[in-house]
């Protein structure tokens, strides 16, 4: 994050998504912002919160794309939640503190599995270690009942004879290297892996609250023996788990949950999609009489509160909050005052054009058409587009939109799958080193039975 000025965090998301350009624009200064918090002292920096987003947009223009890329981008914890999936305190479903736990969660696994990286050299050495005590074993001292362990003479005790010992050790040597060349990777061998099947006790079950499942092993720690079975693995297969199993004893737990949480605390960022669906006034029956309760009940965790999680205590003040709807039925205006408050930056996003399909069939870095074009070449295939065919796809997406229900960008994976839906049949029994060219006639043939369903031919044909 130190090292990215708003214009070139705007640089990065240009890569994957088209257009939208006041949202990335709004996105990267908040993100900014929070580096520039950083830099200032305690008590200024107190005083500081996040300025949250309010996006305004229809499905499928890249609302939550921009969002979840942002948060790829600079290595942050976020979590995508739908605001329906909630419900007022007292009714049954999720209550919305869950989006909190889950945040924190997702940023204990992020401090967790860099962790785990930084061991996994040394945990790969423990491991093999142990593979070559198992193919094997070092020198063992010689048997003895208990009164000679008390009364022999300890020299006696660890008498081993020098030339069986020289011996060993040269062969766990050659064994050594042939593990680390993988020359013994298709050898079975038993290993003693741990058990990680968790008890857990259910709490709250069925009281409308969300289900609370507290592990035993958290409760009485190192009380409880670590189960273990043995496992027939090949070399490769036990190296993988004992590695796992090594670099979980070499982290610190406690330091990964500390630093966990205050990553979620001071850098993450949650995205309420669909909030348009709880906005609206005066229901008072049916499916959606918690909608404005909904709005009560997530308004404190923007604001700044305290949630409880199995970690502890969690404060929300310096959390970004990214909402987004698309407020065709309902508008802005019907959520609640206060809740609109805590989103002063609101953006609108654009509709896609016709010009925008085509970018997006061709330009970013995961474009559908290269997509398409890596799934061939793994059958041997060299997949083509001419121009004109790519204009046409992008004209059938754009115009079964204006005709049908809207979907945004979405709709282009509709069209291509149905456009490639012969070739993806036929390639595998094709031979290799062929080259198929889908040109504009091609798109026509394939598409225009598809387009007349929709009433459009007259538009394309």
């Amino acid at each position: 994050m130190e090292d990215r000025t708003p214009s070139q965090i705007v640089k990065e998301l240009d890569k994957y998504i088209i257009g939208q350009d006041k949202a990335k624009k709004a996105v990267a200064i908040s993100l900014r912002n929070r580096y520039r918090r950083r830099l200032l002292s305690e008590d200024i920096r107190s005083e500081i919160k996040p300025r949250n987003i309010l996006m305004i947009g229809p499905t499928g223009v890249g609302k939550t794309e921009i969002a979840r890329r942002l948060a790829m981008l600079v290595d942050i914890p976020f979590v995508k939640v739908e605001a329906t999936k909630f419900t007022e305190v007292g009714y049954v479903g999720r209550d919305v503190d869950s989006m909190v736990r889950d945040l924190v969660e997702e940023s204990i696994r992020m401090v967790k599995a860099k962790k785990l990286t930084e061991v996994y050299e040394k945990s790969r050495l423990l491991a093999d270690e142990k593979i070559l005590n198992i193919l094997l074993p070092t020198s063992k001292k010689r048997s003895h009942n208990p009164f000679e362990l008390i009364f022999a003479n300890e020299k006696e005790i660890e008498e081993v004879d020098e030339e069986e010992r020289e011996s060993i050790a040269n062969r766990r040597k050659e064994l050594m290297e042939m593990l680390k060349n993988g020359e013994l990777d298709d050898q079975v061998i038993e290993v003693e892996v741990e058990d990680n099947h968790n008890s857990t006790i259910g709490l709250f079950g069925g009281l409308g609250l969300e289900e609370l499942n507290i592990n035993l092993g958290d409760i009485f720690g190192d009380m409880l023996p670590k189960k273990l079975k043995k496992k027939k693995l090949t070399i490769k297969e036990a190296r993988k788990v004992l590695s796992n199993q090594e670099s979980e004893k070499l982290i610190d737990m406690e330091e990964v949950v500390e630093l966990g949480i205050k990553k979620a605390e001071e850098d993450g960022i949650i995205f309420i999609d669909e909030i348009d669906k709880i906005a609206g006034k005066n229901y008072t029956s049916g499916p959606d009489v918690s909608r404005e309760g909904v709005q009560r009940d997530i308004l404190p965790i923007v604001e700044g509160t305290t949630v409880m999680t199995k970690y502890g205590p969690i404060k929300t003040d310096y959390i970004l909050f990214i909402a987004a709807g698309a407020f065709h039925v309902s508008k802005v205006e019907d959520l609640i005052p206060e809740l609109q408050g805590r989103f002063p930056i609101r953006v609108e996003l654009d509709n896609l054009t016709e010009n925008d399909f085509i970018n997006i069939l061709t330009k970013p870095q995961n474009a559908l058409i290269k997509q398409y074009q890596h799934l061939m070449k793994t059958e041997g295939v060299d997949l083509q587009f001419t121009d004109e065919s790519i204009n046409m796809i992008a004209k059938v997406a754009f115009l079964i939109n204006e005709q049908s229900e809207n979907i945004g960008a979405r709709r282009l994976s509709t069209v291509m799958e149905k456009l490639l839906e012969d070739v993806s049949f036929e390639v595998p029994d094709l031979n290799a080193d062929n080259k198929i060219i889908i040109d504009e006639d091609y798109v026509k043939e394939r598409l225009g039975s598809y387009v007349q369903q929709k009433d459009i031919t007259k538009y394309i044909l």
